[in-house]
């Protein structure tokens, strides 16, 4: 497939256009024209990058890409040795951010349900509400967590009640948990967590469970890239680089 047809279908199918986002989302580094093999991961690190290159991947797909407001914007040390290294190569990168957290599909939210077979209730703004299969610890749905998501996720207990309605949302989502509160939910999980997480989560007695910011952000990218390779016909890769975040 062409690169121009790779970037209005994902731009159009995640609605990029809706997000006031820290970060432009779409095309940032432009390489080869065509593209014959997407690789996918969840932040455009360099590691990533020289997999990439090792894989003879045309372009790649992030999470977490460049240009983040705030930032250092000169092209110099790590930042610039990253993109050199993308046009060196003729490796485009496309990073999605919020339209990747919010897809009611392919998003990180959306797949971190899917996969651990809760049930979405409802959604407000980027946080998501829901319930486990069954009234559960939340010792249990702990683990569930670690199994499903492979990591080690931290508890924070808000008490000894059980776990039926839950609230989450992936990555440094951890300052949702006052939002979480105030609907009643039993336990809210995120991939980070904030020193004052913890005193809140006792104090008004929510269960917390931070399960990783890349743990919890895997499956979003994952999911965009295999559905981009089924339509077009294209050949898919996720590198997973191991991050304990």
């Amino acid at each position: 497939m062409q690169l121009d047809e790779l970037c209005h279908f994902c731009d159009d199918y995640l609605s990029k256009d809706e997000f006031q986002d820290y970060c432009p989302n779409g095309l940032q580094v432009e390489g080869r024209g065509s593209v014959h093999h997407l690789v996918s991961g969840v932040t455009a690190s360099l590691d990533l990058i020289d997999d990439a290159i090792q894989q003879q991947a045309d372009a790649i797909l992030v999470h977490h890409g460049y240009f983040w407001k705030g930032e250092s914007q000169p092209l110099v040390g790590f930042k610039g040795n990253r993109i050199r290294r993308l046009m060196q190569n003729d490796i485009s990168l496309l990073a999605y951010h919020l339209p990747l957290d919010a897809h009611p599909t392919v998003g990180n939210n959306a797949q971190l349900a899917q996969r651990m077979g809760w049930l979405t209730t409802g959604q407000q703004d980027h946080l998501w509400f829901g319930e486990v299969a069954e009234t559960c610890s939340v010792d249990q749905v702990m683990e569930e967590i670690g199994e499903s998501i492979d990591s080690n996720p931290l508890l924070i207990y808000g008490g000894n009640h059980p776990v039926r309605r839950i609230a989450w949302c992936t990555g440094a989502a951890q300052s949702y948990i006052e939002q979480a509160a105030a609907e009643g939910v039993d336990c809210f999980i995120s991939g980070e967590i904030s020193e004052n997480t913890v005193h809140f989560a006792r104090e008004v007695g929510i269960h917390y469970i931070a399960a990783g910011h890349h743990a919890t952000e895997r499956y979003g990218v994952q999911a965009l890239g295999e559905l981009v390779a089924n339509r077009f016909g294209i050949k898919h890769t996720f590198i997973d680089i191991d991050n304990p975040v």
